[in-house]
């Protein structure tokens, strides 16, 4: 499609790469960690440290999934929140909620100062922010409920904004990095404290047996402990495809205009929303602001989104060139509230962490925490307000249906891919900008949903459970472990 800037994240083009090599033999662990993300390696860190036997089972490389691809702010500030928690829950839960990520904003410096991560931290200020004077209540009445479970929190007339603004949340003293970086920094501090780390190892079998037997390839690592750290949990008894719902945002990263920076981490409470914040890439400055969600695989026309979210940034903030421009998805939970835990009783030792609702910097560090206490038997106050057993409506996530079913291969654009029927079976089609053909079946290989051409990241994505594979069919993440089939078209 014809769209402005790299089709790539920014954080992740400044992050050092990495060359921990694949796993290529069997063996043993007292930890396998599955996935390399910020809770994965939260809890490696944490058991490394602690001189626990720790593996760690990355599908691709360190920093370039999910936690590499977000806004990365390193804040308790999370919208509307805390009101919605104490109605819900009451104010001991969300007293809970609010130490734990504001104990997770302050772990993440402490640990770049200890192992010396380069990542561009920053201390900013948070700010959430309504366009609308009849919403200025909800932004008091957040400040309210955010004070009474201890936090700071101010009401300001409107935001340090370069537009019209009806007032504003600010949480002070929160900070903001590059996670790519981060994550980098933060594996080598794991292999620094005897930890392992194994990188383009997709694991395709988690199975109990006398101990847990972690399969990759033609390998396996036989543990006591499993944590399951990929966006969503690929095994265990407790179907989270159900019980959370996938979403995806679109960035983009416009060149900062001389003199117009704007200083502190910002989200508006308003529809449609938008998160804006400053970050850099290796020729300067960069003004990274994220459109509204949508569901994964539920919208025949991404692209659109990246120009409707350039209009609203040359309608409101002084910008340059678009540089950067990507998609990331993540998991809502139906309370607001992440699954983080030992899956017991069904599945002692399998531990989970899932359904960040877009706030998985703080959250997924504290889930890491939370996992690496019950794995040495230590008690944790964030355990019972992340219980992943909790009561939680079965059917959360209704799925949805394809949305680029079309008629023939003719009918789908060169550079464009589409999904046709062919007998009982239908066959997703990528016609390259070089004429070649790229055919593979359009069932998603983790529960067979049909999945959805993204014509802006250039990926299938399923619009049940938001596995995502490249336009050739390789599993970008999952819940799917296994690539879309090769198939042939009669002409081929």
């Amino acid at each position: 499609m014809d769209l402005p800037g790299r089709s790539e994240c920014c954080w992740i083009a400044c992050a050092p790469e990495t060359a921990y090599r694949c796993l290529q033999e069997s063996g043993n662990t007292e930890v396998a960690i599955i996935g390399a993300g910020i809770v994965g390696l939260s809890v490696a860190y944490v058991l490394a440290r602690a001189g626990i036997p720790v593996t760690v089972l990355e599908a691709r490389k360190i920093g370039r999934q999910v936690t590499g691809r977000s806004t990365a702010k390193i804040t308790s500030q999370h919208a509307l929140i805390y009101g919605h928690l104490i109605r819900k829950f009451g104010i001991d839960l969300a007293r809970l909620y609010a130490d734990a990520n504001q104990t997770a904003v302050a772990r993440i410096c402490q640990w770049i100062g200890d192992a010396h991560i380069a990542c561009d931290l920053e201390r900013k200020d948070a700010y959430a922010y309504t366009c609308k004077a009849m919403r200025r209540t909800s932004i008091e009445a957040e400040a309210a409920a955010a004070r009474s479970l201890g936090l700071q929190a101010e009401v300001l007339r409107s935001a340090p904004l370069p537009f019209a603004t009806a007032g504003a949340l600010r949480f002070p003293d929160q900070a903001q990095f590059n996670p790519a970086q981060y994550l980098v920094g933060l594996a080598a501090a794991v292999k620094d404290s005897g930890g392992r780390i194994f990188e383009d190892t997709r694991v395709t079998s988690v199975k109990p047996r006398k101990r847990w037997r972690v399969t990759a390839g033609r390998h396996h690592i036989d543990t006591e402990h499993v944590v399951l750290a990929t966006n969503l949990p690929i095994a265990g008894p407790i179907h989270f495809d159900e019980l959370t719902q996938p979403r995806c945002h679109i960035v983009m990263a416009f060149r900062a205009a001389p003199g117009q920076s704007i200083d502190g981490m910002f989200i508006d409470i308003d529809r449609p929303t938008h998160s804006l914040r400053m970050g850099r890439d290796a020729e300067g400055p960069l003004l990274v602001i994220l459109g509204p969600k949508f569901k994964t695989g539920q919208d025949g026309d991404v692209a659109r989104r990246f120009r409707q979210l350039e209009r609203w940034v040359r309608g409101n903030v002084p910008a340059g060139d678009v540089a950067w421009r990507w998609v990331n998805e993540d998991y809502d939970s139906p309370d607001r509230v992440p699954f983080v835990g030992e899956s017991l009783p069904k599945a002692p030792g399998l531990y989970v962490a899932t359904g960040f609702n877009g706030w998985g910097i703080s959250n997924g560090t504290a889930a890491g925490m939370t996992i690496a206490d019950q794995i040495r038997d230590r008690a944790n106050p964030w355990s019972a307000l992340y219980d992943p057993a909790r009561s939680a409506p079965k059917h959360f996530n209704q799925g949805g249906e394809s949305k680029s079913l079309t008629r023939s291969v003719d009918a789908i654009p060169v550079g464009q891919g589409g999904v046709i029927k062919r007998g009982k079976e239908k066959i997703a089609v990528f016609k390259s900008v070089d004429g070649k053909r790229h055919v593979v079946s359009a069932s998603c290989t983790h529960m067979g949903c049909i999945v959805t051409w993204n014509n802006a990241s250039l990926t299938w994505d399923c619009p049940c459970h938001g596995s995502m594979f490249s336009y050739d069919g390789q599993v970008i993440h999952g819940p799917a472990t296994k690539p879309l089939a090769p198939r042939k078209l009669a002409s081929d």
